[in-house]
C-alpha cells in the first residue's frame, strides 16, 4: 500500500467506484454525529457506530472548538472497526461502514455471482449471411 504525504489522502479510502457512489448518495445527507470541545471520544465513536448500524452512510461534523484538527479527528475516525472514510471535506467527514446483514452499496458477493448474464442481441437474417426473400 502506497503511502501518501498529504494528511487527507492518509485516512481516506482509494479512489473507486464505490466511493463514488457513496459522495454522490452522501451529498444530500445531514450531519448526524458532531465532534465537540473533547474530540473523538469512545462516546462520539459509540454513537458512530451506532448510527451506522442504523444509516451504513453518516457524515460527521467536526465542531471549530474540537481540539484535534480535521485530520487527525478523521485519522481516528477511520481507525474505528471496520469504517472507512469516504469522503473529508472542510469540517465534515463522510463515513461508511458495510451493513452486516443488508447492504445498501455494496452487493453480497453471492448476489453478484448470482447475476444474469447478459443476453445477446438476436441475430437477423443479415448477420446469418442469408439472402432477402425479396432480393433475387
Amino acid at each position: 500500500m502506497t503511502t501518501h504525504s498529504s494528511p487527507k489522502q492518509q485516512s481516506l479510502m482509494p479512489p473507486s467506484r464505490l466511493r463514488k457512489a457513496l459522495r454522490a448518495a452522501g451529498h444530500h445527507l445531514s450531519p448526524v454525529v458532531q465532534v465537540g470541545k473533547e474530540g473523538v471520544t469512545p462516546a462520539v465513536m459509540k454513537q458512530l457506530d451506532e448510527a451506522l448500524l442504523a444509516h451504513e452512510l453518516v457524515k460527521v461534523k467536526v465542531g471549530a472548538e474540537s481540539p484535534e484538527d480535521r485530520f487527525e479527528a478523521a485519522a481516528r475516525v477511520a481507525a474505528g472497526p471496520g469504517m472507512r472514510l469516504a469522503q473529508l471535506l472542510g469540517r465534515t467527514m463522510l463515513v461508511y461502514r458495510k451493513h452486516p446483514r443488508k447492504p445498501k452499496f455494496e452487493p453480497a458477493a453471492r448476489e453478484a455471482a448470482k447475476a444474469p448474464a447478459r443476453r445477446q442481441p438476436p441475430k437477423t437474417r443479415r448477420a446469418q449471411g442469408t439472402r432477402q426473400p425479396w432480393r433475387r
